[in-house]
């Protein structure tokens, strides 16, 4: 579910309003045990702010509009991932036996409140739904590095920047050579967000294009264009129903219409500035491996891939780590991505799987994977669909998490030196460098950052400190 300000017919929809559109599609008259809920960016944090007013329990916002009354209202945390993990956990759920339908939900009307904040007329997007909520909480522990709060750098473009070019570091590449293999990277998404009836940003545009500064076009933070990064300002809606089989046979769902979960896992990555390699993320690596040999398949088994795509370095790292080519032929989104697509605030993902649903409905006996990311690559969910009958299989994520959390901290043994940096326009450069102790820290250059810029630009590997 979907509108823009420029749609003839655009009616205002509030978060709750696209939600329980789309959800009533996905029930069709069926009643869900459990109504679980992405999180809106508007309650993603502490200090966020809800300018038109917003559901004080926004899961039973959504049921009330459908004339649900669920046994269990849950909020999950914040976070990309929330999406998959919440399928995943409705999932075990019903194949315990303790609930035989469960609705998943998210919606995120960002471009209107944007447009009608400060306008006359504005609407009201307030709603007291009250009733039970298990509220999980903000999830955001280890998100907000004190050494780079001290620099200013808590925003997703600027972390993710120091991701980007610590990779570009690492491959020895030149500022102009890696934005062009960012612009290769995701002209394809374009294409596919073209086709895609609920894209925010349905234009084909050339790598060149996605890559060269212009009005539209500007920079948000070092190396990232506009077009390079998620785009939030979105009015977008989702929703996923499970059920037991016995209660698809119960509510005449059509077998040919039936999708299995073969495989899933659930991982975090370290803090950030705990990672040994800053521009490798071997959670969301070991997630994918993990969620493929429960469901019995290698990479290749695959009809359809979505990797979540806030920003480059979120599609490079998997594909690095998997070995697989950021130009194979399968393609690495399914919805063209959270640049072209939209990013709905932690709901993506949640857009990613009814897609992927859909193909797997229409190549009957194919697989499908999504990937979903949350915070600053630190949380990964995968889920593995097709409409082959599976059995459901618990997976073993609590061990391969242990594995990953007895890597030591920290960064790799090397020299002093520069790791990664990032610049704001009319900002100071933040850098990351390694000190002559080993040990990481967080610095800004007021004087020197253009050079300092200049330098790692024309440098193939990042100079020593």
């Amino acid at each position: 579910m979907s509108e823009r300000l420029t749609d003839p017919g655009y009616r205002r929809l509030s978060p709750v309003d696209l939600a329980a559109a789309a959800a009533g599609l996905a029930l069709r008259g069926a009643t869900a045990d459990i109504v679980a809920a992405v999180r809106q960016f508007e309650i993603s944090t502490p200090w966020s702010a809800a300018p038109l007013g917003r559901a004080d329990n926004f899961p039973r916002a959504v049921a009330a509009r459908l004339g649900q009354d669920p046994k269990r209202a849950i909020l999950e945390v914040t976070g990309g991932q929330a999406p998959q993990r919440l399928v995943t956990e409705a999932a075990g759920e019903i194949a315990a036996g303790r609930a035989d339908t469960a609705l998943i939900v998210g919606a995120e009307a960002i471009s209107t409140v944007a447009h009608w904040a400060r306008a006359e007329g504005r609407p009201d997007f307030t709603e007291h739904a009250g009733g039970q909520i298990e509220d999980r909480g903000y999830g955001l522990d280890g998100l907000a590095p004190p050494a780079l709060a001290a620099h200013g750098l808590l925003d997703p473009p600027g972390q993710y920047a120091l991701f980007e070019h610590a990779r570009r570091a690492r491959l020895g590449l030149s500022h102009g050579d890696y934005r062009a293999a960012m612009g290769a990277l995701f002209a394809p998404f374009t294409r596919v967000a073209a086709g895609h009836p609920h894209a925010a940003a349905p234009t084909i545009r050339t790598a060149e294009e996605l890559i060269t500064e212009t009005p539209s076009n500007r920079m948000v933070a070092d190396p990232y264009p506009r077009y390079l990064v998620s785009r939030d300002k979105v009015n977008q809606g989702a929703a996923v129903l499970l059920a037991s089989v016995e209660t698809a046979r119960r509510l005449r769902v059509p077998p040919d219409r039936w999708v299995y979960l073969h495989g899933h896992a659930d991982l975090r990555e370290r803090d950030v500035l705990d990672r040994p390699d800053l521009s490798a993320y071997p959670a969301a690596v070991a997630a994918v491996r993990h969620a493929l040999d429960l469901a019995g398949l290698d990479l290749g088994d695959l009809a359809t891939i979505d990797l979540y795509s806030c920003f480059p370095i979120a599609v490079f790292a998997v594909c690095d780590g998997l070995g697989l080519p950021v130009t194979d032929p399968r393609g690495l989104t399914v919805t063209g991505g959270l640049p072209f697509f939209g990013g709905p605030g932690n709901d993506y993902a949640l857009h990613a799987i009814v897609e992927t649903v859909r193909r797997a409905r229409r190549a009957p006996g194919t697989f499908g994977l999504v990937g979903a990311n949350g915070g600053f690559l630190s949380k990964y969910s995968v889920g593995v669909y097709s409409t082959v009958p599976a059995p459901w299989r618990a997976n073993g994520s609590a061990t391969i998490q242990a594995g990953l959390d007895a890597v030591p901290a920290g960064p790799r043994p090397g020299p002093p030196g520069v790791e990664t940096y990032t610049r704001k326009p009319g900002q100071d450069a933040v850098v990351v460098a390694r000190g002559p102790d080993g040990r990481r820290f967080v610095t800004s250059t007021p004087e020197e950052g253009d050079l300092l810029m200049a330098r790692f630009r024309d440098l193939p590997r990042p100079p020593a400190a």
